[in-house]
């Protein structure tokens, strides 16, 4: 066998493991999976056995059903992880629109089951979020500084420095910043 082939295989099979894995976490037969992502049983059972090699069209429609986004996927089957994330090698990304930026101090792995961000949220900005990218999705944000309001599936909790506000997320939710302050936090999402 070519190295390619090896390494192919050996992505197969960790992709696999993970399918099998996310959906025993859900509790959901390979039935219900095939009704939910418009897959064959047929089909995912030889996923989940890496009989079968996964095309982008079924494991787009898979991470549809699992309400993950396909590059989380990827993460969690790449071989382990860097423990040590550098400064310059923390993903930064900042919204053109509000101002909002997020600093990723430690990002997603395949084999660790939390992130942590940096966030700064500057003074009179309302950010809404109609669902989260996965229902359930629990979050741990401590304020460090400023004032910040988050409200929480139509719950509304007013922040100050040193607070920690732990929640998991199933609805709505929305961030926002009175008008004479911003916020700067950090958010551990699980």
């Amino acid at each position: 066998m070519g190295q390619q082939q090896h390494e192919n295989s050996t992505i197969d099979q960790r992709i696999a493991e993970r399918l099998k894995v996310l959906r025993g976490e859900r509790g959901w037969s390979l039935d219900e999976l095939a009704k939910r992502a418009k897959v064959s049983r047929a089909t995912l059972s030889r996923l989940e056995n890496a009989e079968v090699s996964a095309t982008a069209n079924v494991l787009g429609r898979l991470c549809a059903a699992y309400q993950l986004p396909m590059s989380r996927l990827i993460r969690m089957v790449e071989d382990g992880f860097e423990a040590l994330v550098r400064r310059d090698a923390q993903p930064f990304w900042s919204d053109p629109e509000t101002g909002f930026a997020r600093l990723s101090v430690s990002p997603p792995a395949a084999s660790l089951a939390g992130e942590l961000l940096a966030c700064t949220l500057p003074a009179g900005v309302v950010i809404e979020y109609d669902a989260p990218p996965r229902p359930g999705l629990e979050h741990h944000l401590l304020l460090i500084e400023g004032r910040l309001d988050v409200t929480v599936e139509g719950v509304g909790h007013e922040l100050t420095p040193g607070d920690c506000l732990r929640y998991c997320l199933s609805g709505p939710s929305t961030f926002s910043t009175p008008e004479d302050q911003g916020a700067k936090y950090h958010l551990f999402i699980v």
